[in-house]
């Protein structure tokens, strides 16, 4: 094998990927030690990274400050849990049609979908509330999950359509030869080969729902049992204050839960995002 990179070449890439990763990982890290400091000492000057002084009481203290913790962070497993099936109840069936069949204004649908993805969730805000007050879904977790999931629609049909593309047609035509229908071929034929896709596609949403219930959360609930963790962790910042050593304690402790999925789901999303880059 010949290797095509000289060696300066080589030093300017790793370079280029070391001044990346400090810039994604030194966020984290300093919430990691901001969460050690007291909080006197998170805006002490002059700046030290480390301080002799760190504990891990704000760890223990912040389920004291906001006693429904835990159950903000169930709400919020649970309903990114919920937004990923009901989206992927709508991604997949979509995303196969607009990949195997030839029909008027298919293109035009895609259009939509990709002008749709580009509108944020604030700007249709004010109908969303009036669509749930009709419905009555107001102060339920359904109020906070058909938004999420619509909103994650778009952009999933786009990513699994591409790996519907990918799979021959010949395996289609071979399971319709052999008498089976159409649901029936992507549901025994096409899914489980379209598995590593449809892994990362529910890795997308369930990330991007966790991470956006916010807006959500403020405009379509007031009770407290159903808030999600980011009204919980709203609930550090005080009028005089804000708590900021357990706000990023609660902060990283509300992460373990997609940190853990990541980490258990590594190999399957990295055997879909690199599916399909070889053509054999």
């Amino acid at each position: 094998m010949i290797d095509k990179y000289k060696w300066w070449e080589k030093l300017g890439l790793y370079a280029g990927i070391l001044v990346f990763l400090i810039f994604i990982l030194a966020p984290f890290a300093e919430a990691i030690m901001v969460s050690l400091r007291p909080l006197d000492a998170v805006f002490r000057a002059p700046y030290r990274f480390y301080t002799p002084d760190m504990t891990f009481d704000a760890y223990i203290e912040m389920w004291s400050s906001v006693p429904k913790l835990p159950r903000y962070i169930f709400n919020s497993f649970f309903m990114s849990c919920a937004v990923t099936l009901l989206a992927l109840l709508c991604i997949i069936p979509a995303a196969y049609s607009v990949s195997r069949f030839e029909y008027r204004f298919r293109d035009g649908i895609l259009t939509t979908f990709l002008a749709i993805n580009m509108i944020g969730a604030a700007v249709l805000i004010v109908p969303l509330y009036k669509l749930m007050l009709t419905l009555g879904l107001l102060n339920t977790y359904w109020s906070m999950i058909i938004p999420g999931a619509a909103f994650s629609v778009p952009t999933g049909i786009f990513l699994m359509r591409s790996y519907f593309l990918r799979i021959p047609r010949e395996l289609e035509e071979a399971a319709i030869v052999d008498g089976a229908g159409r649901l029936y071929t992507l549901w025994r034929v096409i899914l489980p080969v379209a598995a590593p896709g449809i892994v990362v596609v529910s890795i997308t949403v369930f990330i991007t729902a966790y991470a956006q219930q916010f807006l959500f959360a403020l405009t379509f609930n007031s009770i407290d049992d159903y808030h999600p963790l980011a009204m919980g962790l709203y609930q550090f910042f005080g009028r005089e204050q804000v708590v900021y050593n357990q706000l990023m304690a609660a902060s990283l402790v509300g992460i373990l839960p997609v940190l853990l999925l990541y980490i258990f789901l590594q190999r399957y999303i990295v055997a879909g995002l690199t599916a399909g880059a070889v053509k054999e």
